[in-house]
């Protein structure tokens, strides 16, 4: 299958790139770069060996969208495009209305043009809010409470949307939970610019000394230790549910909603643990007040991804922690 990845060398969608085309699937990148590195595509090319086409463009350029779409003969599209620091949504949500919202408008407009009629979302846990029950499951009602999570329900709501006036068109909702972790070969990871707004990356900084220490906001919480409970997902196992959710796609039409977890809660002071045994080194960690929106606690229910999509993820937080380590020593030898 012709497979366009929009912030394909992103995170989420580097690692992503790689399982689609290890799978035998015709991967074609497209990213501004604004939070990700174009060395990142080479590096894809490396593990995979093959080499991807990888185009430099903004999915509000919906022309260039387009003439993306004709010239490789798409079949479907993997959304992983747009803005995503819930901090940062707060203080300037009209980029994020325009990049997450207005920019899979442009690309809807331009897969209809265009005929291709598959895409699968990356959506986020986010869009639930304050847990009524747990594990979140599909039907758990939806009250995001910051820009960030608001704009990913209405590109939810936009697509179901979609689906309902044409029914043609096939598409997955995918709900991510807290992904973590790096490609087994440590050279693809997280890396977000500046200072990192997620724990893993934070902590795999302090590790390597960038920076001084671990704050952890509020050790009072209603949980196991104290501190807040998350649900984290090695991102290739995230990775191998898009590839899971295309295989579906193939197979039905419509619209259809998947949580991507582990529905295993894992603490901030029990990450610390596994990742100080990862990296045989200490973590320096500093308790400071809780952070305004924070949940003590929030895991998913995955059974529908396993019941309808044969999916569910396999590594664990030793995996997690290891492939994160690697992915940051290597990570530091890009900067010396």
């Amino acid at each position: 299958m012709n497979i366009l990845l929009t912030g394909g060398t992103g995170y989420i969608g580097s690692h992503t790139a790689v399982v689609l085309a290890n799978a035998g699937h015709s991967v074609v990148l497209l990213d501004n770069f604004c939070n990700s590195n174009q060395s990142v595509s080479a590096r894809i090319n490396q593990i995979t060996n093959q080499t991807l086409v990888c185009i430099e463009g903004d999915v509000r350029d919906t022309d260039l969208l387009i003439n993306t779409l004709k010239k490789f003969k798409t079949e479907a599209v993997v959304h992983f495009a747009g803005l995503k620091a819930v901090g940062e949504s707060a203080q300037e949500p009209l980029s994020y209305f325009d990049n997450n919202v207005a920019g899979s408008i442009s690309l809807l407009e331009a897969m209809k043009k265009t005929n291709v009629r598959t895409i699968v979302f990356s959506s986020s846990a986010t869009v639930y809010g304050k847990p009524q029950y747990l594990p979140y499951d599909e039907v758990h009602p939806l009250n995001p409470i910051n820009p960030y999570g608001r704009t990913k329900l209405q590109v939810e709501e936009i697509l179901q949307d979609v689906a309902k006036s044409d029914y043609s068109w096939r598409i997955a909702l995918l709900r991510y939970f807290n992904p973590v972790g790096a490609h087994v070969s440590g050279m693809i990871g997280e890396d977000p610019r500046g200072t990192p707004n997620n724990l893993m990356p934070y902590i795999m900084r302090v590790a390597a000394g960038a920076l001084p220490h671990l704050n952890i906001f509020g050790d009072d919480y209603d949980t196991r230790d104290g501190t807040g409970e998350r649900d984290y997902i090695h991102v290739m196992d995230l990775a191998e549910g898009h590839l899971a959710a295309l295989n579906y796609l193939t197979q039905h039409s419509g619209c259809e909603i998947f949580n991507l977890g582990t529905g295993i809660p894992v603490s901030v002071l029990e990450l610390i643990h596994e990742f100080e045994v990862a990296s045989q080194g200490t973590i320096p960690t500093e308790v400071v007040a809780r952070r305004a929106g924070d949940l003590p606690i929030y895991f998913a229910s995955a059974n529908k991804a396993k019941s309808l999509m044969d999916w569910s993820a396999k590594r664990d937080l030793t995996d997690i922690c290891k492939s994160s380590w690697n992915w940051q020593k290597f990570r530091g030898s890009l900067d010396d």
